[in-house]
């Protein structure tokens, strides 16, 4: 049987330089070259994106609830939510306890992407 061992996010955006600059500096995480001038990968823990530059695609805030394109599950949500609510990101979805188990908010990048992120919570009797 084939196992995924790991996963790896490909998406695009109108503006390379824009959007490595927001998920560097807003969102914290490492941005590094690849050998080709139109992309670059973009890493946070476990959650790694190849990001291309396509400037004619459509712009993912035109792709409604396609743009939604992950769910990163971490730990200390509260402490992340508070760091990106203070940089001004903006929020499809507030930090809340859901019925799922999960805590989790959402957020719409700098390019018209949705991402989720959650934390499992666990019931304490």
């Amino acid at each position: 049987m084939t196992i995924v061992t790991r996963s790896m996010f490909v998406i695009a955006v109108p503006d390379l330089a824009v959007s490595s600059a927001y998920y560097r500096d807003v969102l914290g995480f490492e941005v590094s070259e690849v050998g080709d001038p139109g992309w670059r990968m973009y890493d946070l823990g476990a959650c790694r994106m190849l990001v291309g530059e396509c400037p004619d695609a459509i712009p993912p805030r035109d792709t409604g609830d396609h743009s939604y394109f992950a769910y990163l599950i971490m730990e200390e949500i509260d402490s992340y939510y508070q760091t990106l609510k203070a940089r001004s990101v903006e929020f499809v979805k507030t930090l809340r306890d859901e019925p799922w188990a999960m805590r989790e908010f959402g957020i719409r990048t700098i390019d018209g992407h949705r991402i989720m992120f959650g934390m499992r919570v666990y019931a304490t009797d």
